[in-house]
């Protein structure tokens, strides 16, 4: 008497109603804890394997869900779809699965070839605002997978082409039926290479990459800002068993500047004034971002706050020969520290002063003090 097969959702522990995204984290649990390479020899650890992979292969696919929930197992016993008649057998149907969902977590069975472009790389460099305003020149050290010298990235010893995958004849593919369907998959021996290493490369293993410090030097354009990501195609980690190579990508971060602020291509900066010259007026230096010094000149009167703009004395615009602006933000300062002379004639200029003396702001403000301590005693 045949025995009854537990349900797909139960296998996987899910509802019913559960969705494509809960089906994947649920069987990517379970592979992880009874996955053959994690337990050596336990024969239950390996049904148990194949029987998630049977489950999950089923109820990811859409029309093979909608016909399970309707016909049960039923669906795709005539064919052989079921998981003991070669429909989902160990190294079988579930192998795309797998590798799709753990890529070389695990490593990968059957030392099949690999097709597949290497991984793009990220990496993040801090500059100066001076080196964001020119430009430069960078040499970089990257640890980085590069194409094995040994075979010369094919894999194979002494860079010997491969054979042809005997189980799928070089097609990559395999078909079976399941029921209602044809089912097309990848290939488990070749991983959809179509081609497989006989004699693998001993000092790559077969990978046919080897890790190595990789010196690179890339031009940083004047201009850039916070943030400009820079692409160097064909950079990143090499491809296995010679496929293509990655690309690296350099993230700028610009490094805090002890003087300016940067909004874009404009710079910012507070200009500390000493009194005298905020009230006689006066020429001042001041830095540039270039290096340079810039004059300012201080009208009479000069107030806290007010602020001076220079054209094209900001940022390198990105690609271009135009430039931002440069604003200054006036700081008066106060003086301290008097001598006994200095604040004599501080306390003279002040019986000299009157409304006259105090800039229109200040005079509006007295006016609206007195207003208001005069409506408060009446």
């Amino acid at each position: 008497m045949a025995t009854a097969k537990q349900c797909y959702y139960e296998i996987l522990g899910v509802v019913k109603t559960a969705s494509a995204d809960d089906l994947k984290k649920a069987y990517r649990k379970l592979a992880m804890q009874h996955h053959p390479d994690k337990n050596p020899g336990d024969k239950e650890a390996e049904h148990k394997f194949k029987v998630l992979s049977e489950a999950y292969e089923i109820l990811r696919d859409e029309q093979k869900r909608a016909a399970y929930d309707r016909y049960g197992h039923a669906a795709f016993e005539q064919g052989g779809g079921g998981g003991g008649q070669g429909g989902f057998g160990f190294g079988g149907g579930f192998a795309d699965i797998f590798d799709e969902m753990f890529g070389d977590i695990m490593g990968r069975r059957g030392g099949g070839r690999t097709s597949g472009r290497g991984q793009d790389t990220r990496y993040n460099m801090e500059i100066t605002l001076e080196e964001a305003f020119f430009g430069k020149k960078a040499e970089l050290k990257i640890p980085s997978s590069i194409a094995c010298e040994s075979c010369k990235g094919s894999g194979s010893k002494g860079g010997a082409a491969p054979s042809t995958c005997p189980t799928c004849r070089g097609a990559g593919k395999m078909r079976s039926q399941q029921g209602f369907f044809t089912v097309e998959r990848t290939c488990p021996t070749c991983h959809g290479g179509g081609q497989v290493i006989t004699d693998p490369c001993a000092k790559c293993g077969g990978a046919g990459r080897t890790r190595k410090e990789k010196a690179l030097e890339v031009t940083i354009p004047a201009g850039v800002e916070e943030g400009t990501r820079i692409r160097l195609a064909g950079e990143g980690e090499a491809g296995l068993n010679g496929s293509p190579p990655g690309d690296l990508y350099i993230f700028l971060a610009i490094a805090p500047h002890r003087i300016f602020q940067r909004e874009g291509a404009n710079l910012f900066m507070r200009m500390p004034i000493p009194m005298h010259i905020a009230a006689l007026g006066g020429d001042l230096e001041m830095p540039a971002v270039d290096g340079g010094r810039v004059k300012v000149n201080i009208p009479k009167g000069c107030q806290q706050g007010h602020r001076f703009r220079l054209k094209g004395k900001g940022m390198t615009v990105l690609r271009s020969t135009a430039r931002g602006d440069m604003f200054l933000e006036a700081a008066v300062e106060v003086p301290v520290n008097l001598t006994d002379k200095q604040k004599k004639l501080l306390q003279e200029f002040a019986k000299e002063s009157d409304s006259r003396t105090y800039s229109p702001e200040s005079t509006s403000f007295l006016e609206r003090v007195k207003e208001f301590f005069t409506d408060a005693a009446e």
